[in-house]
């Protein structure tokens, strides 16, 4: 089964990266999301935000981020805890925008 999200977006508020007992990052964040999409043939304007988490050396790019700052951010979502079934999107991989172009 596939779960893969690619999100542009911006970083909207982060918390300080922390360390697991293992010693490896783990930061979080919320990101926004605004853009323009086609639905039945019809124009709408999509905008959300979602609370995203970060681990290990992807941690510090998020840490190092503007806020504001439109990135690429690709991942997966899963449940917050296995108690809880709020989704998280978990960042796998951030990419400038810039670069795409």
């Amino acid at each position: 089964m596939e779960n893969r999200l690619c999100l542009v977006a911006s970083i909207i508020e982060r918390d300080a990266i922390r360390y697991t007992p293992a010693g490896i990052p783990v930061i979080t964040a919320r990101l926004q999301h605004r853009s323009e999409q086609t639905e039945a043939e019809t124009a709408r304007i999509v905008e959300f935000e979602v609370p995203a988490k970060a681990i290990g050396s992807i941690a510090g790019r998020l840490e190092k981020l503007e806020p504001g700052q439109i990135q690429r951010f690709t991942g997966f979502m899963a449940a917050k805890s296995q108690k809880s079934k709020t989704l998280v999107f978990h960042i796998t991989n951030i990419t400038s925008i810039t670069d795409q172009e």
